[in-house]
């Protein structure tokens, strides 16, 4: 069988199709895999990391705030989604897939156009609650939809066939343990509370953060692995002018980048982070409380819908950017900490939410529409 998998721009989906990729090998060692990503995207670095092959096509999305230098953006835009659907038909005719499984981002649009035109059976993945604009776009031209959450249907129309398949999780990620994990880290009984913002780090998030370190710190009740990010060089500096001597304080750990997050997570009790489908498919898949503080610098706003599938489950407590300051993000960590109930409510019912299966029910859609 040989697949297509056109995606790209962020992580949220990239991971999902190498995920897919991945377990079709696994079930299908012959198997012909061929990625199609955006050119100059984090797929070019991503993808070949993964062991698997991409090409490119280049194209952009239209900038909504109109100044003189997106309107520019804009006239190239335009032409690049003639030119990328060139591109696009040629790898498509060229490695002659069985089927093209999109995953969200620019590059899906061009590539499952042209594909669905040339008879070639699609399906899309949707990772997040709200469904982004090219899976919207593309919904009537696919045999399937997958959802990462069942909120999402409620976006299209009753003729788009949707099926609820989940994110799929890492390996590494079931396999790690709570007690080895924190055994591995050398964290003792206290609580342990893990924040960040991303690898690219969250200003606002780890102002907040400062402030909660600082607090904690005082008493030295609770254990923390907070993760400020490549961009946000302040916050070092936030944190010392706050006080806060992190080499008197070994409980307090502050790292720019979490490399070993499959422990981290399985050795939290409370997680604080962004909402990016991804993240809350792992917390879901650890069974964790969390305070997700959603991005509103993202398209559609579709942080704040995916946390809000978990917080209307009693599976998650939120605090919006608008809302979010030191003082509300320590109270809202004290609170779930001291009430042993209410912490292990959240946990339990985010574990509810997972889909182990998921790896599985998007390789059945994937044979099915392949006509296998």
């Amino acid at each position: 069988m040989k697949v297509l998998f056109p995606g790209g721009g962020t992580a949220g989906h990239i991971t999902p199709a190498l995920a897919a990729a991945g377990y079709l090998l696994q079930k299908e060692p012959d198997a012909q895999i061929l990625y199609v990503g955006n050119k100059g995207g984090m797929e070019e670095r991503l993808v070949p990391q993964a062991g698997f092959e991409i090409q490119t096509v280049h194209i952009s999305g239209f900038q909504r705030k109109l100044t003189p230098k997106n309107l520019v953006r804009n006239a190239q835009t335009v032409v690049r989604v003639f030119t990328a659907s060139a591109e696009a038909k040629r790898i498509i005719k060229a490695f002659g897939p069985d089927v093209c499984v999109g995953t969200g981002g620019y590059v899906s649009g061009p590539v499952i156009r042209e594909a669905a035109k040339l008879g070639i059976p699609c399906v899309i993945h949707e990772s997040n609650a709200y469904p982004g604009v090219t899976t919207k776009m593309l919904a009537k031209s696919v045999k399937t939809v997958m959802l990462a959450v069942p909120d999402a249907k409620k976006y299209f129309d009753n003729s788009v066939n949707c099926v609820v398949t989940g994110n799929p999780v890492r390996g590494e990620v079931l396999a790690a343990e709570r007690e080895s994990s924190r055994k591995e880290l050398g964290l003792d009984d206290r609580p342990v509370v893990l924040s960040f913002g991303g690898s690219l780090g969250a200003s606002a998030l780890n102002k907040a953060a400062a402030y909660m370190l600082a607090q904690s710190a005082k008493t030295g009740e609770y254990q923390h692995i907070h993760g400020y990010g490549s961009h946000d060089e302040k916050f070092l500096d936030e944190v010392r002018d706050l006080g806060l001597d992190v080499e008197q304080q070994p409980q307090i750990r502050l790292l720019e980048y979490i490399n070993n997050m499959p422990q981290c997570l399985s050795a939290a009790d409370l997680v604080i982070g962004r909402a990016g489908a991804m993240t809350l498919t792992e917390i879901e898949a650890k069974a964790k409380a969390s305070i997700l503080i959603p991005s509103p610098n993202v398209a559609e706003n579709h942080q704040f819908h995916n946390a809000m599938a978990l917080v209307n489950r009693g599976a998650a407590e939120i605090i919006e950017e608008k809302d979010l300051t030191g003082p509300a993000l320590w109270e809202k960590v004290r609170s779930i900490l001291s009430d042993p109930e209410r912490l292990r409510s959240l946990g339990e019912n985010a574990g509810k939410m997972e889909i182990l299966d998921a790896n599985d029910r998007i390789y059945r859609v994937i044979k099915s529409a392949a006509g296998q």
